[in-house]
């Protein structure tokens, strides 16, 4: 055959191609495209290789042949990585880049395969054989050419990339061959579907697939012009009302009826006129409200915009309630509310002096510290009720978010202001008091720090302007009396723990206990459970069963429980009309209601025999009872320690060891000198299943340890705490009182305690240290001397 080629630089000139290829060409490997016969495939070439083969080729005879690439990911692939069906092409016009790439035109003549490679450097190269179309004339390869025809003229009219000249070539094709070839290389197909069109010699089954293809092609084309047109009307339909809309404002004005959009704007300007906004604040609102009135009713910002304005509205900025600052009154509210506690009442009292004497005096920042049930969160609301203001309390128990402090963005879906700025809003006022409950119990985790947030609201010098991150407006914090409770201070950060000012409130004496239930909570469970002093009445007696039996608390939450609990029984006893006279609870009658005594004084039982000691302990929910167990057995010396113990407690143990060890002469003369080289010992702190630790517990092991090798018991009614040094020095420790009212709970009544802490007594209620007997003490000799009982005579 002969074709006629143009040169590389444009100007036309004859090449002749003889009808049979040669035995060999050079193989461009092309990556998502699949040429097909009869066609003029454009390539952009940009690889050295590729290059070198096009330069060769123009060079020769200009032939090679194109296959597509199997992996199109592959940078250089080789003769395993390309498809072995392509097409032999002549490449008929060149065109040198400005950034070193070529572009060429190559024109399909023939399908071939590729049967061997010869070379794969610079560039590959194959022998190939041609692969002829197998055409038998029919009914149904005139159907299918038709068919195609048809089918492929819809699809030109609908997609915008196939150009009308296209409909006029494939009218014009009586070729079914040709026909396939042309309409597989202008369609947009996968490259797997395509080379499977290239490699079907049959052209009545290559028509049958590309029928199929064509068909559901048409198909796809067919929805994509119903969404488009559904997309259209939807916008004509937007258009219209706009129009209408506007047509209808324009009359409304003719008429003078009222705008509904611009009432509604009218009404947020005027809440924010009522709302007194401070001049920055002011300007940010009239900004968003100028964009409010611009935006259509039907946006979505036009909603976010009402909604922030009317946080704007209702946040207190300027009112404040005025404090009541009658200090006789105060007094006598306090003392209404709440039983003892006088620390916390005296600090309340000052702070309305300072109050008095400067009104623009800066508000206080407590920080309520103590076990659970003492009062700390109601003893909030009464200092609400004290001065006068408004009470809102929040809980940051568990917070991880730092926006659960700030709020989000105004960007996010769902936005709100953060939970400081929430209660602000429901105080009213901008000098509330403000409960922050359980700050000791703030996480962290990737979402950030809520402690380090808090600080910018707990700090005096800076919660003057307080940035929340959806109002995203400097607001004033140093109005407002913040309160904050904890259980403990470990887990509060340094930094944050230093801008609140501590009071620690310690748990119940038994005594107060009593009291407290006799004007607290015998009243309001009597109330809740409706019964009045004329149908049920309790004894002090029984008040002390159920203190001593039923509870074992710091505070006088469970104790509450069980007064509500022995309420409720009579109040079923009336319900059922079982009784119509008055029930008086006596300590028979609270066992009959509550059941046997839950709570058992075991001191004693514990300790006859020698190896125990009575420790005292500090936890987070108040003092408890620890008691310390030691044994000794045939060994070579070693120290076993038991009762999920931290380090510093077993660290404790063996200082109380090597203490007793250098000490043995005078713990127990008549011991062997060998004794602690023979035998092994095992301490042991029950409650195994709850972690301990502390250096406290040093003198109650260096106790348990003596007890056994001398097999002197400890005193059932001694109980002691204090850290031990390998010299015997006892160091002093902390939580003097809350460990008093333990041994009070477990009836212990004598303390050995280290004489260093002997201020911390005066900090013990009174009626207390009247009961309690404190043995002070330097040096673990003296703790031995004091704790163990004295030796039996043989």
């Amino acid at each position: 055959m002969s074709i006629h080629i143009p040169s590389v630089d444009g100007e036309a000139q004859p090449a002749i191609v003889q009808s049979s290829l040669p035995d060999a060409l050079p193989v461009l490997p092309l990556r998502d495209t699949v040429p097909f016969p009869e066609t003029l495939t454009p390539l952009a070439i940009g690889q050295d290789r590729s290059m070198g083969l096009v330069n060769d080729a123009l060079g020769g005879n200009r032939m090679l042949v194109m296959v597509a690439n199997r992996d199109p990911d592959k940078e250089e692939p080789g003769p395993d990585d390309v498809h072995h069906v392509g097409v032999a092409g002549v490449v008929s016009r060149m065109l040198k880049v400005p950034d070193g790439t070529l572009r060429i035109l190559v024109h399909g003549a023939q399908r071939v395969r590729l049967t061997d490679f010869v070379a794969s450097e610079p560039y590959m190269i194959a022998r190939i054989e041609e692969l002829s179309d197998e055409v038998e004339p029919s009914p149904e390869l005139e159907a299918l050419h038709r068919n195609v025809q048809a089918t492929f003229s819809q699809i030109i009219e609908e997609v915008p990339y196939l150009p009308e000249e296209l409909q006029v070539a494939v009218a014009n094709l009586d070729d079914p061959s040709e026909l396939a070839n042309m309409i597989a290389g202008a369609l947009r197909l996968k490259t797997e579907e395509k080379q499977q069109l290239l490699e079907e010699r049959n052209v009545a089954r290559r028509l049958r697939m590309l029928s199929e293809i064509l068909a559901r092609e048409l198909e796809l084309v067919e929805i994509g012009t119903r969404i488009q047109s559904q997309v259209q009307s939807e916008m004509d339909k937007g258009q219209r009302e706009y129009w209408l809309r506007q047509q209808l404002k324009a009359i409304q004005e003719e008429l003078g009826e009222v705008d509904e959009a611009q009432a509604e704007a009218d009404e947020l300007r005027g809440q924010l006129d009522e709302a007194n906004l401070p001049e920055h604040a002011r300007k940010a609102a009239d900004r968003e409200l100028q964009r409010f009135e611009r935006l259509p009713a039907q946006s979505v910002e036009h909603g976010l915009i009402r909604t922030y304005l009317e946080w704007l509205a209702t946040l207190p900025w300027a009112k404040f309630s005025e404090d009541t600052l009658d200090l006789k009154a105060a007094r006598r509210r306090l003392d209404e509310d709440h039983y003892d506690i006088e620390a916390v009442k005296d600090r309340i009292l000052e702070f309305l002096a300072v109050r008095k004497l400067k009104p623009d005096a800066r508000s206080s920042i407590l920080c309520f510290v103590g076990p659970p049930g003492v009062g700390k969160t109601s003893l909030g609301r009464s200092v609400a009720g004290t001065l006068g203001r408004s009470f809102e309390r929040i809980s940051v128990g568990g917070v991880r978010d730092e926006s659960e402090i700030r709020g989000h963005r105004r960007t996010y879906i769902g936005a709100m202001p953060g939970t400081i700025l929430r209660a602000m809003r429901d105080a009213g006022t901008s000098n509330p008091v403000l409960m922050i409950d359980e700050i000791d119990k703030m996480g962290t985790d990737f979402r950030g720090d809520p402690a380090s947030a808090m600080l910018e609201v707990l700090d005096p010098e800076q919660n003057t302007t307080f940035r929340d991150h959806y109002v995203d407006l400097p607001f004033d914090l140093s109005h407002v009396f913040f309160i904050c409770t904890a259980n403990q201070l470990d887990t509060v950060p340094p930094a944050l723990r230093d801008r609140m000012e501590v009071i620690q409130l310690s748990g119940y004496t038994h005594d107060e206990k009593r009291e407290i239930a006799k004007r607290y909570l015998v009243p309001r469970q009597m109330d809740r459970n409706g019964l009045g002093r004329s149908k049920i009445e309790f004894t002090g007696e029984a008040l002390d069963v159920i203190i001593d039996g039923y509870t074992r608390e710091a505070g006088v939450r469970g104790l509450e429980r069980e007064i509500g609990s022995v309420c409720r029984k009579v109040a079923r006893e009336f319900a059922e009309g079982r009784r119509r006279s008055k029930r008086t609870i006596r300590p028979r009658a609270v066992t009959e209601l509550l059941g046997k005594p839950r709570v058992q004084p075991d001191v004693g039982r514990r300790t006859d025999e020698p190896g125990v000691a009575t420790g005292l302990a500090w936890t987070p929910v108040g003092g408890d009872v620890l008691y310390v167990e030691a044994t000794s057995f045939p060994g070579d010396g070693k120290l076993q320690v038991t009762g999920q113990l931290g380090d510093v407690m077993k660290e404790s143990a063996a200082a109380a060891l090597s203490f007793v060890k250098s000490r043995a002469e005078q713990v127990d003369g008549e011991l062997p000198e060998s004794w602690f080289r023979s035998h092994d010992l095992h301490v042991h702190v029950p409650a195994g299943a709850t972690p301990k630790d502390g250096p406290s517990a040093g003198i109650t092991m260096a106790t348990a340890i003596a007890s056994r090798i001398t097999g002197r018991p400890v005193r059932s009614d001694t109980a002691m705490t204090g850290e031990i040094t390998l010299t015997g020095q006892v160091l002093p420790i902390g939580g003097l009182k809350e460990k008093a009212l333990a041994a009070q709970r477990a009836d212990v009544h004598r303390l050995i305690i280290p004489r260093r802490n002997e201020p911390d007594i005066d900090d013990i209620p009174e009626n207390l240290r009247k009961k309690m007997k404190f043995v002070l003490v330097d040096n673990a000799g003296e703790v031995l001397d004091a704790a163990l009982e004295p030796r039996k005579r043989r």
